[in-house]
Parts: C-alpha cells; sequence; structure tokens
C-alpha cells in the first residue's frame, strides 16, 4: 500500500509541476519561474487556459491529501 501511494504522490507532483509550468504565459521557463512577465493587466481565463487552471487545482488537492494520507498512515 505504501509503496502505490508513494508512486502516486510521485506522479501527481510530477504533473503538477507540469502544469504550473505551462501556466506561464510565453514566458518560457525563465521568465514563468522568476515572475519576469508580471504586468499589472489582468486577462480572463479562457479556453484552454481555463482547463489548465482547474486541472492545476485539482493536481494540489490530490497532491495534498496523499501527503496527508501518507502521514497518517505512519510508515
Amino acid at each position: 500500500m505504501s509503496r502505490i501511494l508513494d508512486i502516486a504522490l510521485i506522479i501527481t507532483s510530477l504533473s503538477l509541476i507540469g502544469s504550473v509550468i505551462l501556466q506561464s504565459k510565453g514566458a518560457g521557463l525563465g521568465g514563468g519561474l522568476t515572475g519576469a512577465d508580471s504586468g499589472g493587466v489582468f486577462t480572463a481565463r479562457r479556453g484552454i487556459e481555463r482547463v489548465l487552471f482547474w486541472i492545476t487545482i485539482v493536481l494540489s488537492v490530490i497532491f495534498f491529501a496523499l501527503v496527508l494520507t501518507i502521514i497518517i498512515l505512519g510508515r
């Protein structure tokens, strides 16, 4: 059981990292990670941006639940 949770946690964390990196709009990896493209203009999320936003939220909830489950089971 512990091994399955560990593998699920690794897959979820890699997917979460990928979804966060993909959300940086046209800035490349460097600008997205450092916040170099953080202008003050708000834009509405449409299409794939909205889907990616919700995927990131779902992945973060799954990640949090997996971590809590691993902690509660106490290895």
